[in-house]
């Protein structure tokens, strides 16, 4: 089952958790409202990392040198797999990853969902770690039910990734999509990229984070902020700090 038209994949299911995943993409995506956010465009470097996963890597180069803004389809399990979770949920994955873990991969926004770059053979492995922390956690306790239907992407699939060109100011011409960006952008030819560990325990984190914000909405006793939600597409990712 594919989430994305534009997405080329027969992905699995990382979370055995109940749910389904066409239920995350109908709501609105929450950043339409914030707007592009201001990230650092994808380097040449990175544009290669990138390139080099394609069937003709210098065809994807030569496309970006003639189209900077142009998205490209490449394949999953020998440069990256991709773990492609739910836009709030993916948002704090990535947080937790970034304010108490090791920071992340390369990271973008395609269609309303997160798309997080990771080391190849997590699409395999993860799926097994997650089965196995819900079965410890409980299928039916706050943290096992916070863990959304996420998608594993590995050998055999493929993925749509924004253009390189990170804003309409640098190429006049260019048309921007708010819906595909960058909100790490590959900057490396050798870019750290998160194992299953690592996804899993930002996965687990991020779980618990929302099961802690349900049980105080529902609490009678709980806090009402009156200020308006932070700004997270302004959020800025300190790179020096990734491994």
């Amino acid at each position: 089952m594919s989430i994305d038209r534009n997405l080329v994949s027969n992905a699995p299911h990382c979370s055995g958790t109940a749910g389904d995943a066409h239920t995350a993409e109908a709501l609105p995506d929450p950043f339409d409202a914030l707007g592009a956010p201001e990230v650092t465009g994808v380097t040449p470097e990175g544009a290669a990392w990138l390139a080099s996963a394609g069937t003709y890597p210098r065809s994807t180069r030569l496309l970006w040198e003639d189209r900077p803004a142009a998205p490209a389809v490449l394949a999953c399990g020998t440069v990256f797999d991709v773990v492609n979770a739910p836009a709030v949920f993916g948002r704090l994955m990535l947080d937790r990853l970034w304010d108490e873990g090791p920071g992340s991969g390369p990271v973008a926004v395609h269609r309303g969902r997160i798309l997080l770059f990771t080391a190849p053979g997590t699409a395999q492995r993860l799926p097994t770690l997650l089965a196995w922390e819900e079965r410890g956690a409980g299928g039916g306790s706050d943290r096992a039910r916070a863990l959304p239907p996420l998608l594993c992407h590995g050998t055999g699939d493929a993925v749509t990734v924004p253009a390189p060109t990170p804003t309409a100011s640098a190429h006049p011409a260019a048309t921007v999509h708010l819906d595909s960006r960058w909100l790490v952008a590959p900057d490396t030819r050798e870019p750290w990229l998160p194992g299953p560990e690592a996804v899993l325990w930002a996965a687990v984190r991020a779980a618990r984070s929302a099961a802690r914000r349900r049980l105080s909405a529902h609490s009678p006793g709980a806090p009402i902020s009156i200020s308006p939600p932070a700004d997270q597409d302004a959020k800025v990712y300190d790179v020096s700090r990734r491994r």
